[in-house]
This record gives structure tokens, C-alpha cells and sequence, in this order.
């Protein structure tokens, strides 16, 4: 890697020097090698004071992830990493001192990470606690080993001895990642260039020994050092409790790479294999039993700080509190009982409350209908989708002349469904169409005005023909699955801030899939899915289990040839039950969710002629959900 370095002032910082000590027992070779080490520690600290140096390269994050070619192993593991913290801490020069022997123009690198790092870094730390970590994230110049490389390759050996030389380095780096606070349990990922399914059976314990970069986001595994999209390929997708965001003090500012801690501990949760010679294993990160990593200092957190459990804090109100509830609610129904009446409540029968229409123009066969407030001027604007035209046009609302305005905007061959959801994170409605001929989806992102970003296309499958979005990993970014009519599969694409990964999972379904809805059906806090499929008359329901992986589906019967699927809590039971439109048979089933994610056979009610679309809401504001159909082949 080449490195253009132009100079700019700077203000002065303070310099440190070496003051060396000797005593009788010390040997003459010993005293030249100190004495040498601090020579160069004072041309380190003595830099301190020259121009700073500005690397105009910009480099990836995929440049400083470990190289996933080199071996993972999981026996023989090494000892516990301890007798670091013992180590005073130390500027960032005395550190690295001891490893001016080991790293190739170490004196240089650790004055380029001084150099990039501000007066007042975040998180409470010190220049010389954020420099360290800088230096972690710096490439050396080829052919040379960076101290991330060389650190690690030490950190999984078997013989801590070899770790010594860099204690007092890491007592100055821990010390830094400890005062950043952990990440939220998330989903990060990692990848190498070989199939580990063998040697990581479900159930089976694993530890990490060196500092282990991750990312969110799959993009960056796809680049061909690293993961990429062909040969045999295992992705770790693991679900950390203790990562730290280094980018505030990382020489890649820009990227969100998540550290995880030597002796990290998991547990073998899952096994996928999505696509030929992709591996995909699911990690859930444990605190261990024993310390696999000592504390580098008196009441650092490693880990999230544990909470009493709600019933901990509240064991004797608790008690106190349900007594005088039951008291009051036996009162009230007393109360009630007493003095109920004889004659039952009215029924309400729906009137028609959409006696009027207006009529608005759009392209030539329009199929399909979306509506969101697309300017964020809390006033609602309608995309139609015009399957001759390859279009979709945006209507504007209006308080005046509602959907007057038309905006056009190209798809691809055959649009057939539109999706509209925020899947950036900018608390905007952006659209994915589901392009039927050309096998593929157009995703538009949404700006603060009326327009939208230039239109990113996926290939996805044989006649794509539904979409759902929600967050099906866990990590906060909204992903996409798509329904293939043409080969009865639904596919996976992962996102990160509206960008989706080339690398996907596809999930076998039934015959002629055509739609589909997702939803939390077992109240676990993950997102489920139900596809129905319109060849062999079911639905199939897929229960996540996490980061992007769900249970094999189960198959539920429905009526004739079923096309449309909602979801809504029919029951008021607050679990969701799913409602589906049969076409060849002119009904609706209604399925009643269970608590467990499993639902009661269907409850069949006949309705008009060619129902095609369905849609809930509490129309006639009785507080129960009602059922809305367009009938095809009644015009209605």
C-alpha cells in the first residue's frame, strides 16, 4: 500500500522522555537493548511536535478486517489472557516501546496515529487511549506485518509468553475499548474462503482468542479478498453483547466496524446453507464461565452491566400492589353484576361510508397501489403501478383537487407489486417494485421532496411478484424478502441503510407463491413471515429464530386458489391471526394465531365474485377490525 503524505501545521503536543534505570543485576547486552528501545521511544515522542501527516489514500474497511484465509482452529485452545492489566498506563510511544523490535518502522506509525488524532477524543479517552486504538486499525506497508496481523497471530498462540512484548500496549489499548460503551445486542458478520460447518456443530462451544472485526453490513464481506460471492464461503453471523463501534478512533472513520474482545465466547445456535458452497453459521455470543480475559483495570466493563430483573426490584410491592388490584376489580365486578341490565347491546351494522369518488388519470393498466406521504407534509400521495407502461406514477395530494399531480417514474419489465416502507432509516416512505419479466427489483429511496433517488435494480429470481420489508435480522436495518412465482422460492437480501447485499438466502415454499406478509405472529420480538401459494392451495409460515434464519416453515390449508394475504388481530387476543382472499372458490379464510406462532385451521366465509385484494381497519370505529375485498369479476 502506497501512502501520499503532504504536511500541514499543527499545534504543539506535549513530548514525553524516557528516563531508563538500571540495577546491579542487569547485563550489558540487556542495558544496550533499553537503552536503544528508549532512544527511539524519545524520536517518537520528540515527533510529537512536527507537522501532522494526512494519508490521502482512502481505504476500506475491508483492507484492516483479519485475513479470513489464515486458519481458524477450535482446539488446543490457548490459556486465559491475564498479567497485562498489571502494566501502568502509559503514552503511546512507552507502550509500543518493547515492540520496536518485533514491528517493522513501528516509530513511524505510531506518530502517524498521534498525529490523526484529535485534542479531545470521544468517549472520554485520552489522546494517547485513542491513538492506541488508531494504531490497531493502521496497514503497514507491504510486505510488512501490521500490529493488528501481528497481535492476533500472537493472541491465538498456545504459548502466552510470546504475548509479553505487547502487555504494556494493551493495557493502554483495553483500557481505551473499555470506556466505550457496548453495542446493544446486534447481528454483526464475518467471513472466510473455506466451509467450517463440520468442525462447528449446533450446540458446540467456541472462543475467539484475538480482537475480531466484524461489520454490519454484508457489502463489505462480498469484496473477493475477503468473502466474496463464489467457492466455498462460510458467514458467521453472530449475536454479540459486548461489541465496540471503533470508528471514532479508527484510521477509517467512515465505516462502522464493530470489535469484538480476545476470549470472546459462543455458542454454535444453527447451521444454513442458503445457496451451493455458502455456509451460513448462526453465533450467539455468552459470558463465560471462567475469565478468558482479565479486566484491564478495577471495575472496567467488559460486558453489558447486569439488571435485576423487574421482579427482583419490585418482590415486595409486587405482592402489596396484586392484592389491592383484585380487591378493587372484585368490587367493580360486583358492581357491575348488580347492576346489569336485561336487554344486549345493539348490533352496529356497517353502512356504506364511501358513497363518492373521485377519479384520478395514471398510465395504462394499472395493477397496483401504495400510499405514503412521500413529501413529509403529512399530506398522503398514491403510487400506481402501470404494468403495460413500465411505470409507476406518483400522485400528489392535495387538499384542494386531491392526486392532480403526476409524476412518472420507469420500473422494469412487467411491474406487478409495489412495497412502500422505510428501508433506509431517514423516516422517509421509499418503493420497491417486484419486476415480473425481468426477474428483478427496482428500489427507489425517497428524498425530502417529490422526487426520489435514481432507481437501484437486484436480480432476485424467476418472476418476482410480492416484497415485505421489515428488520428480519435483528441489527436495526431493514432487509427485503421477495416471493418467486416462477421457481417457489422466497429470497433474502440483506440490507444496510437501503443497499442490499449480493449475498442472500433463498427459502423453498410452495406451489406458484404470489404473495406475501410479515409480521411478529409468536411474540418473540422477531419478524415472521406467511407466504401464500396459489398452485397448491396452502400458505406456509416461517417463525424467525434470528439474524435472518427462521424454523421450516409450516403449511397450512386455505381455500381455492388463494392470491392475497393480511394480517391483523381479528380476536383481540393481541396475537396476530392472518386473512386470506381466495379467488377460485370466492371466499375468505380466516386463520386464529396462537401464542406460539402456530394457527387454527382456517375459517372459510363465502363472499362475492373473484375476491383479488384484501385489506383490514376498523372502518366503522366499533373498535373491531373489519374486512374489505375488491371483487373482480363484480367490478366491486
Amino acid at each position: 500500500m502506497q501512502i501520499d503524505i503532504e504536511f500541514q501545521n499543527q499545534p504543539s503536543r506535549t513530548s514525553y522522555t524516557s528516563e531508563v534505570e538500571f540495577d546491579e543485576d542487569t547485563s550489558i547486552d540487556d542495558q544496550e537493548q533499553t537503552v536503544e528501545q528508549a532512544e527511539q521511544v524519545d524520536v517518537a515522542t520528540n515527533r510529537l511536535t512536527k507537522p501532522k501527516h494526512r494519508v490521502s489514500k482512502t481505504i476500506g474497511i475491508n483492507e484492516i478486517l483479519p485475513n479470513p484465509s489464515e486458519p481458524i482452529t477450535f482446539e488446543n485452545d490457548p490459556s486465559p489472557i491475564i498479567g497485562y492489566a498489571a502494566e501502568p498506563i502509559l503514552p503511546l510511544p512507552l507502550a509500543c516501546a518493547p515492540l520496536f523490535d518485533i514491528l517493522y518502522n513501528l516509530v513511524f506509525y505510531v506518530q502517524l496515529a498521534l498525529d490523526e488524532t484529535p485534542e479531545n477524543p470521544p468517549n472520554g479517552l485520552t489522546v494517547h487511549e485513542s491513538a492506541a486504538i488508531r494504531l490497531y486499525t493502521l496497514e503497514w506497508e507491504t510486505p510488512h506485518k501490521s500490529l493488528y496481523s501481528m497481535l492476533n497471530y500472537t493472541l491465538k498462540s498456545s504459548n502466552r509468553e510470546e504475548l509479553r512484548p505487547y502487555f504494556k500496549y494493551m493495557k493502554l489499548f483495553l483500557t481505551a475499548l473499555a470506556k466505550i460503551p457496548c453495542e446493544p445486542i446486534t447481528t454483526v458478520w464475518r467471513g472466510v474462503k473455506k466451509d467450517l460447518s463440520a468442525e462447528l456443530q449446533p450446540g458446540a462451544p467456541l472462543t475467539w482468542w484475538s480482537f475480531s472485526s466484524c461489520t454490519k453490513s454484508l457489502t463489505v464481506l462480498e469484496n473477493n479478498m475477503y468473502l466474496g460471492t463464489v467457492g466455498e464461503r462460510t458467514l458467521f453471523s453472530v449475536e454479540a453483547i459486548n461489541g465496540r463501534i471503533i470508528s471514532d478512533h479508527s484510521h477509517f472513520a467512515t465505516e462502522d466496524e464493530v470489535l469484538l474482545l480476545p476470549g470472546t465466547h459462543m455458542v454454535v445456535v444453527s447451521h444454513l446453507v442458503p445457496s451451493p458452497n455458502l455456509y451460513i453459521i448462526h453465533l450467539k455470543q455468552v459470558i463465560p464461565e471462567e475469565t478468558l480475559l482479565e479486566p484491564p483495570f478495577k471495575g472496567a466493563l467488559l460486558y453489558p452491566k447486569p439488571e435485576r430483573s423487574w421482579y427482583k426490584k419490585k418482590r415486595y410491592v409486587l405482592p402489596l400492589s396484586l392484592f389491592i388490584i383484585l380487591s378493587i376489580t372484585a368490587i367493580v365486578i360486583g358492581a357491575v353484576l348488580g347492576s346489569r341490565k336485561t336487554n344486549e347491546i345493539p348490533k352496529i351494522i356497517c353502512k356504506d361510508p364511501y358513497s363518492s369518488q373521485s377519479v384520478s388519470q395514471t398510465g395504462k393498466t394499472p395493477v397496483a397501489l401504495a400510499f405514503g406521504d412521500f413529501r413529509n407534509e403529512d399530506i398522503i400521495d398514491l403510487a400506481v403501478l402501470n404494468y403495460d407502461e413500465q411505470s409507476f406514477d406518483l400522485l400528489l395530494g392535495n387538499s384542494n383537487k386531491p392526486y392532480a399531480t403526476e409524476i412518472i417514474y420507469d420500473t422494469g419489465s412487467a411491474p406487478s407489486f409495489i412495497f412502500t416502507g422505510d428501508i433506509n432509516g431517514d423516516e422517509l416512505p421509499d418503493i420497491i417494485i417486484a419486476n415480473e419479466n425481468d426477474g428483478t427489483i427496482s428500489v427507489l429511496l425517497d428524498n425530502p421532496d417529490d422526487s426520489f433517488q435514481s432507481t437501484t435494480t437486484y436480480q432476485v429470481g424467476q418472476r418476482p411478484v410480492s416484497v415485505t420489508s421489515a428488520d428480519f435480522t435483528g441489527n436495526g436495518d431493514f432487509d427485503v424478502i421477495v416471493v418467486n412465482y416462477g421457481d417457489n422460492t422466497l429470497r433474502l437480501l440483506f440490507g444496510t441503510a437501503g443497499r442490499f447485499s449480493e449475498i442472500y438466502i433463498n427459502i423453498a415454499v410452495g406451489l406458484q407463491p404470489i404473495c406475501i406478509i410479515s409480521g411478529d405472529f409468536n411474540l418473540d420480538g422477531r419478524v415472521d413471515w406467511a407466504v401464500v401459494n396459489n398452485g397448491d392451495n396452502t400458505i406456509n409460515v416461517g417463525i424467525a429464530r434470528g439474524f435472518g434464519i427462521f424454523e421450516t416453515s409450516q403449511i397450512y390449508k386455505v381455500g381455492h386458489h388463494p392470491v392475497a394475504i393480511t394480517t391483523t388481530d381479528l380476536n383481540h387476543d393481541e396475537i396476530l391471526d392472518l386473512i386470506v382472499a381466495n379467488y377460485g372458490d370466492n371466499s375468505v379464510s380466516v386463520l386464529l394465531g396462537n401464542d406460539d406462532g402456530t394457527f387454527q385451521a382456517q375459517i372459510s366465509y363465502d363472499v362475492g365474485i373473484g375476491p383479488n385484494a384484501i385489506a383490514t381497519a376498523d372502518f366503522n370505529n366499533d373498535l373491531h377490525m373489519d374486512i374489505a375485498l375488491t371483487l373482480l369479476n363484480e367490478s366491486s
